[in-house]
């Protein structure tokens, strides 16, 4: 059952009830939850509290092998379609495009409908833009349903890092943002291995692709529907309030969010604009930004030079060069179980080094990402085994993952309560990095060579490589200048102050 607690407002008088009546004009009863309610999402089982997250992270899983397996599907689509590479291309990035964009606006709806019912909507969504785009008749169509299914993605995918925060404590989040972590950076490894094979069979190609992500994301649906809950605590209180009133004909009874409710054209503004403001006045996001986007960008990069640098190297066949892409699934794993170590280490030192005891094992994956960039653009030649540069792959998700893993945990330890923002924020440069890269990145490669443009990919990580260096000994210095650190550091001694 759950519990109407005192409001803030004066004038507080008992009830005969067992509720705390405020005595004003606008007496209400303030619905919250009671002592380890089960219907608190953070008090839901570990076993519930698992599987919401495996369907959660399933969802990223399955957009991120869409968007990464669609460019394993180039020479069967010219050939059908009647387009050219760049126009494929252009195709490939529409996903991104939206996909970074449209969370802006679309975040605020969970603040109105919750978290599950933007789940069924996206997963169901995504799997409608599946279907278009396996029976497009032409380039053009096949493009816009990229766009489209980014939207609808973007809203679904988004919510994952949310929905992890809902449910588990800051202490026991570590493992649960790994898996994360692993389910989307894996599976845009294995997307294209999986499309290779099929692009391989002349009875196949490129709409069976699609046919797959549609089936993977049609069981994703019914997952939903049947095992997801909404997590998102003002959502179900607001529910038990509005249960209440209808019950009692009382419309007193009030969850605090109902109380304190913005409009969603409010909420749609603030969701635009406050990533943009902490973007343009936070020294740790525009250093993390950059950081992620460069990263993912080179990500997005390697995913379109690795088909055609193994076919003309090494003379591999596209369903050979789609098992090279198990390296990047390899690099996953290592850098989830070096996680395991890092999630020691900040338990360990994170009474003497707060925030930045996340920092441990990114100062080392930071060296991880030009040492791999250079081991893959200086080996990839036919004197060398195909194994050297596969390596150098390895070695660069490797690092890759405890970044992107750790970027998240960093920023909601560092923003609170406005750590959403700051993560869309991280979130827009790293979407927008994923867009510019391959479009720049073909005729870069087709004038400087695979080698020598990979080095300068190498040599521009190796110029980012202080970023987590410094951070980890001077984090603590530049939040203390930060007016949106202090604001939070003085809510938080607010509440510490209320919770005694």
């Amino acid at each position: 059952m759950a519990v109407m607690q005192e409001s803030e407002k004066p004038d507080i008088v008992n009830s005969p009830s067992s509720t705390i009546h405020v005595a004003d004009d606008n007496a209400q009863y303030l619905v919250t939850f009671e002592e380890n309610d089960e219907r608190d999402p953070v008090n839901f089982s570990y076993k519930t509290k698992w599987i919401v997250t495996s369907v959660a992270c399933a969802f990223s899983g399955i957009v991120g092998a869409a968007a990464s397996s669609f460019s394993m599907g180039y020479q069967s689509m010219m050939r059908d379609l009647d387009c050219t590479q760049f126009q494929a291309t252009v195709a490939l990035i529409m996903m991104p495009v939206s996909f970074g964009l449209v969370p802006l606006i679309t975040s605020s709806f969970t603040e109105e409908f919750g978290r599950l019912y933007i789940y069924i909507v996206s997963s169901f969504g995504f799997m409608i833009t599946g279907i278009m785009i396996a029976l497009s008749p032409n380039i053009q169509t096949v493009t816009f349903g990229r766009l489209l299914g980014g939207a609808l993605a973007s809203s679904g995918a988004t919510l994952v890092g949310g929905s992890i925060t809902d449910i588990w404590q800051p202490h026991e989040r570590g493992q649960p943002m790994a898996f994360f972590t692993l389910a989307s950076v894996v599976a845009q490894g294995l997307g294209p291995v999986i499309a290779g094979v099929i692009e391989a069979n002349p009875r196949l190609g490129w709409r069976w692709i699609q046919w797959i992500n549609v089936i993977f994301t049609g069981i994703h649906f019914i997952s939903v529907v049947l095992l997801m809950k909404e997590t998102r605590a003002t959502i179900v209180l607001t529910r038990l309030a509005r249960k209440k009133r209808k019950e009692t004909g009382d419309n007193r009874y009030k969850a605090k969010a109902e109380i304190e409710k913005h409009s969603l054209l409010t909420l749609i503004k603030i969701t635009c604009t406050r990533p943009i403001y902490l973007l343009a006045t936070e020294p740790i996001l525009q250093s993390f930004s950059l950081w992620i986007g460069f990263t993912w960008g080179v990500v997005y990069a390697l995913v379109e030079s690795i088909p055609p640098e193994f076919q003309a190297v090494y003379g591999l066949d596209i369903q050979g060069t789609g098992f090279i892409f198990s390296s990047l699934v390899l690099g996953s794993f290592i850098g989830y179980f070096a996680n395991m170590y890092q999630e020691k280490l900040y338990h360990k030192y994170h009474h003497r080094k707060h925030q930045e005891a996340r920092l441990y094992l990114p100062c080392i994956a930071a060296a991880l990402l030009p040492i791999g960039m250079f081991i893959y653009a200086w080996t990839a030649r036919p004197e060398v085994p195909w194994i050297a540069p596969a390596i150098g792959l390895t070695v660069f998700m490797s690092g890759a993952f405890v970044i992107y893993m750790v970027v998240f945990l960093y920023l909601a330890d560092c923003y609170g309560t406005y750590a959403s923002s700051a993560i869309a924020g991280m979130s827009l440069c790293r979407n927008v990095a994923m867009v510019a890269f391959p479009l720049f990145t073909t005729q870069m490669f087709a004038r400087l060579t695979y080698k020598w443009g990979l080095t300068l990919f190498a040599c521009v990580g190796a110029a980012l490589v202080p970023i987590p260096w410094v951070l980890f000994f001077y984090g603590s210095s530049i939040r203390a200048r930060s007016k949106v650190s202090r604001r939070i550091l003085g809510d938080e001694e607010l509440r510490g102050m209320a919770g005694k």
